[in-house]
Order: structure tokens, then C-alpha cells, then sequence
């Protein structure tokens, strides 16, 4: 039997990853790994083990579920001792010779992994599982894309600064520079001199070469907002030619990773409580764009929750891949 070691095992996406790998039933011996504050604490009757330069011989598989400069740090120790790493941090995502991988897009890229695989960002994980259908169809040249990110995607202290300031709108900020409670923040990661943020370069960057589209446009605007889980986004696509409003939601009905909310007339549409803790995207509001002439322009509206779809859903899903290859 195959064994498993998460490294970052106490965070939010580490404790996902293994709620995540029980709930598949996926048979493998599984290794919990965390900062030297957590060694000794047991979950699910798991002892958590210091995370250091042997921790990593006798394990085949690791699923990645930490801070970037962490990352960078044990991932010569996992690679020395001849794993293959599923990583969710950005550190590796856009290297040349590293796999970025959503099963239901391009799991064939997996077996061309040197030892590496990144999981994309949240955001781009639930926007592109929402849009391949439609890529396929219609073709997409182009996203305009607003998200609406929960604040657990800023961790622990994202979580304690809403719940807080709902009691107390004057408590003290842990995690974003403003208070969260009752508004939206329109800044997600550090601005370059363009006006856009690393969270917004994300969606095109790593759209390109998951769909392994060089060309793909995308324009991008990250809001934080006062939700506990669940990000949403709102997305326009150009397509390559002209769409039908039907045609998108037949093919969408049959979507892997994909639910279909849209029918907008009864209140049915994706909504962010709707898509907590499972693994779908849920996408609706699908509609033209009255301002484009050509009709070649389409609307959507799509949920999903980004611990587990949008990182370690995605993860062990890549994790199950490798082990039907071996």
C-alpha cells in the first residue's frame, strides 16, 4: 500500500485534503505532517509529526498544504527521497516543466510531471470548471471576470476578522486592511504598476496553460467579501463564434464537476451557502450579452467552495489519477 504524507496537515486545506481522502475511500497509508508547534497533536487518531529533512523516506505521495517559503524549503527533502508532490502553494505553478492540473480539464498532463504537480489558485479552478464546456463549444477568446472571494481563503485570521467585527465592527484587523464585516474590499495580493493585483494575473496566467491557450485574454477584478466560505464569480466570455443561450446549458448539464442552477424566473442560481462543503461548481444566470451585435458574447454566474474544489478536492483528485497510473 501506497503511503500519503500531507504536509501543512493542521491547516485549513491540510485538515480538508484528509477529510478528503476518507470520505474517497482512497486505500493508502496516510502520514500528517506541521510545523514543530504541532507535532504530538492527533486527528482522526493520527499523530501530527515535525515536518523535517527525513520526514518524507518511505512516503511514494505528497499532498502540499503550505505557505509558499515552506514549501521551497522541504521540497528538495520530498524530492531527495524520490516522491511525487501535489503542491497547492503558487510556488511551482508556472514553471516550465510542472504540470498545473484540473482533472476535469487536463489530466493527461499529469503523467508528464518531473516529481511536481501544482494545483491551480481557487479562483481559477472554479472559473475554469465552469467556462470548459463552453471553451469546447463556443471557444472563448476572452474573460472579463469579477470574483467575490470568502474570507477564509485569507485563512484563520480572515475567518476570526469577519465573525468579530460582525459583533463589533471597531475590533481589531488581523487579515485585511480594512474591516470586512458590512463591506467589500477590492484588493486581493499587492498591485504592480499596472493597477492589477498578483490574485488578478492569476486567472490568465494559469488559465493559458491549463487549457494550453497562449492567447487567452482574461481581465480580472478580485473583491474580498463578508462570506465565510464559498467564492463566486461573476464572468463574461468572448467567444470565437456565436453562442446559444440552450446550447450553453445542455452542454453544461453534462460538465464534469458541474451543476447546472439556472432558472433564474423560480430564484434557482448559484449562491455561495448552496455550494459549501462539496465539490461541485455550480453555475447559472447564463444569459447573451445585449451589447454585443455579433452575439458572440456570453454571461454566467458560478459558485464553488475554494477549500475543497478550489484546492484540496483538486488535489486529491490529481492524487487518485497517479494512482490509477501506478
Amino acid at each position: 500500500m501506497k503511503t500519503v504524507a500531507i504536509a501543512g496537515a493542521t491547516g485549513a486545506v491540510g485538515a480538508q485534503m484528509l477529510e478528503c481522502l476518507k470520505e474517497r475511500k482512497i486505500p493508502v497509508n496516510i502520514k500528517l505532517l506541521a510545523s514543530a508547534r504541532s507535532k504530538g497533536k492527533i486527528i482522526d487518531g493520527l499523530v501530527v509529526e515535525e515536518l523535517k529533512e527525513d520526514s518524507f523516506d518511505g512516503v511514494d505521495y505528497v499532498l502540499g498544504a503550505c505557505e509558499n517559503d515552506v514549501t521551497k524549503k522541504w521540497m528538495p527533502w520530498a524530492q531527495k527521497a524520490g516522491c511525487v508532490v501535489v503542491d497547492n502553494s503558487s510556488a511551482f505553478r508556472l514553471e516550465d516543466d510542472v504540470p498545473l492540473v484540473v482533472p476535469e480539464i487536463n489530466a493527461q498532463d499529469i503523467q508528464n510531471n518531473q516529481g511536481i504537480i501544482a494545483n491551480p489558485n481557487c479562483s481559477t479552478i472554479i472559473a475554469l470548471v465552469a467556462c470548459d464546456a463552453l471553451k469546447k463549444e463556443f471557444g472563448i477568446k476572452r474573460m472579463v471576470v469579477t470574483t467575490m472571494q470568502a474570507v477564509s481563503g485569507a485563512g484563520v485570521k480572515g475567518i476570526h476578522d469577519l465573525e468579530t467585527q460582525i459583533i463589533d465592527p471597531n475590533a481589531p484587523r488581523e487579515a485585511f486592511p480594512y474591516q470586512i464585516a458590512f463591506n467589500l474590499i477590492p484588493q486581493i495580493g499587492d498591485f504592480d504598476d499596472l493597477g492589477i493585483s498578483k490574485e488578478e494575473w492569476k486567472m490568465q496566467n494559469e488559465g493559458r496553460k491549463i487549457w494550453h491557450d497562449p492567447d487567452l485574454l482574461v481581465n480580472c477584478t478580485c473583491v474580498r467579501v463578508p462570506v465565510l466560505r464559498s467564492h463566486s464569480e461573476s464572468i463574461t466570455l468572448e467567444c470565437e463564434k456565436e453562442v446559444d443561450v440552450e446550447k450553453a446549458r445542455e452542454v453544461l448539464k453534462s460538465a464534469l464537476g458541474v451543476q447546472l442552477k439556472d432558472d433564474p424566473q423560480n430564484k434557482v442560481y448559484p449562491m455561495p451557502l448552496d455550494t459549501t462543503n462539496q465539490d461541485d461548481v455550480f453555475v447559472g444566470r447564463i444569459r447573451k450579452d445585449i451589447t454585443d451585435p455579433e452575439g458572440k458574447t456570453l454571461s454566467l454566474f458560478c459558485c464553488g467552495d475554494q477549500i475543497r474544489k478550489g484546492a484540496a478536492t483538486n488535489a486529491v483528485q490529481i492524487l487518485e489519477k497517479l494512482l490509477e497510473q501506478n
